[in-house]
């Protein structure tokens, strides 16, 4: 088992020790499920690796809670101040609950 840090916009060059091999993406509390890598010798994989919860993705789901959160402000209506929180609630699923899937290695 080997450990390599990734660094944010930086290449890593990985030497493969058997063919197949798997690799497991992990940030210490979330792991990626195993990606079984076949390759042919001198050819290079290009994979990314990313979350399940992308930054456009919480900068709109941050204006939703934002918009519903005034609406139940003005109105007084109970159920949107619900409804505005909800976002947080289905991203502490994804974080908690949902840990295998938090962080993807994708083929590009």
């Amino acid at each position: 088992m080997h450990i390599y840090p990734l660094r944010r916009g930086k290449p890593l060059v990985v030497t493969l020790p058997t063919n197949p091999s798997r690799i497991v993406v992990t940030n210490g509390f979330h792991f990626s499920p195993p990606v079984q890598v076949s390759y042919k010798p001198q050819r290079k994989l290009y994979y990314t690796v990313n979350c399940i919860v992308e930054n456009d993705m919480l900068i709109g789901i941050a204006v939703c809670m934002v918009l519903l959160f005034f609406m139940a402000i003005t109105s007084g209506i109970a159920f949107l101040f619900l409804l505005s929180v909800s976002p947080v609630i289905y991203f502490l699923f994804l974080y908690y609950i949902r840990r295998g899937e938090f962080i993807r290695l994708r083929r590009l």
